[in-house]
């Protein structure tokens, strides 16, 4: 079955340990409503850089990813209605990028 990258964008970190708990119920909850899809559950990510020819920037590019995770589906429209159940989506704090994992 092939594997897609959830790739997430936006989003926040909780301000208070109340706020975190909730947050880690939210995501506990989609992770186990996708059961056995779930391939790495991820994690988030800190603030990237971009390399190109010309050098390394500081920017972390237009739409910077916040964090990721590999899921298994049946076909990418599978896995967008898995991803639609995010947090992130379901508050409107983020989006996520969904793209197959290709095989080489």
């Amino acid at each position: 079955m092939p594997e897609y990258l959830f790739a997430y964008h936006g989003g926040g970190m909780p301000e208070t340990p109340e706020e975190g708990e909730k947050m880690m119920e939210a995501w506990n909850t989609w992770y186990g409503n996708m059961g056995d899809a779930v391939v790495n559950p991820g994690a988030p990510v800190g603030m990237s850089k971009t390399v190109a020819k010309g050098g390394v920037s500081d920017d972390g590019g237009a739409n910077p990813m916040s964090g990721f995770t590999v899921v298994r589906a049946e076909s990418i429209e599978a896995a967008c209605d898995m991803a639609k159940g995010c947090p992130m989506v379901s508050d409107g704090s983020g989006s996520v990028e969904v793209a197959e994992v290709m095989e080489m």
